[in-house]
């Protein structure tokens, strides 16, 4: 069993993770988005990958999913957290609060999101009820429980186009349709994981409130200052799943 982290806004890298080696890899789908970096935390060794690039440059719209989940398959890895800074919806989700959601809705286009595409022998389709893998799920919950880090443990992800920031009305229509949170990345990285039989379970950083949930403009500097917070809980959570991996 072999572990990747995927990395987003707001880490690029882990201070904790010691470096053993790196690869650049091309694949049918093109480049990923960065060198795939191997590591170990707590001795545990695992692959990490920073999604938007290091430095921090691809917006989520023109992320090369299918090279990022083919090359981790391709150097043997069978799960896959991912962990993406968030807008909250819920009241739950507050601002530098992490949720291990389980369910999504896919509100973005135009992303090359399968790889039964072309070429095919016949059609493939994919069981997606449960988006995220529940094994790998309750161990972050597991984890999130032994080293007493707040979590809320459900929630549905809404995945928009990006890399603007939604209207008012963007998220109303997301609150009526049960999203508890609003991110750019989820999709199709998720489908991707499960097409090539991988686990796989998002850890989410509250950056900033939705639009309109509060008053007020949302700036960059309220999300970096929250990420800041979320993401050392989200750090720690990782060396604690890890522990249990």
């Amino acid at each position: 069993m072999t572990l990747a982290i995927i990395g987003g806004t707001g880490l690029t890298q882990i201070s904790d993770l010691t470096i053993i080696g790196q690869k650049t890899l091309d694949t049918p789908f093109g480049a990923p988005s960065a060198d795939y970096v191997f590591g170990k935390i707590n001795g545990r060794q695992l692959v990490f990958l920073a999604r938007h690039g290091n430095p921090h440059r691809i917006p989520p719209h023109k992320i090369n999913y299918r090279a990022n989940i083919w090359g981790l398959k391709q150097l043997g890895v069978t799960e896959i957290i991912a962990v993406a800074a968030v807008g909250g919806i819920s009241s739950a989700m507050a601002p530098a609060h992490i949720a291990i959601p389980d369910q999504l809705i896919d509100y973005s286009y135009g992303r090359e999101h399968t790889f039964f595409a072309d070429d095919l022998e016949h059609v493939t389709h994919i069981d997606f009820t449960e988006p995220y893998s529940p094994d790998l799920r309750q161990r972050i919950i597991q984890a999130a429980n032994d080293a007493g880090i707040a979590i809320t443990a459900n929630g549905t992800y809404g995945c928009t186009q990006g890399p603007r920031l939604e209207t008012v009305a963007e998220i109303k229509r997301l609150a009526q349709d049960g999203c508890d949170l609003v991110g750019m990345t989820g999709m199709p990285e998720a489908s991707l994981a499960r097409e090539l039989e991988m686990a796989y379970a998002n850890i989410s950083v509250v950056a900033n409130w939705g639009a309109g949930i509060v008053a007020g403009e949302i700036t960059m500097a309220e999300i970096e200052r929250n990420l800041e917070i979320g993401m050392n809980k989200a750090i720690a959570l990782l060396k604690a799943t890890v522990l249990l991996s």
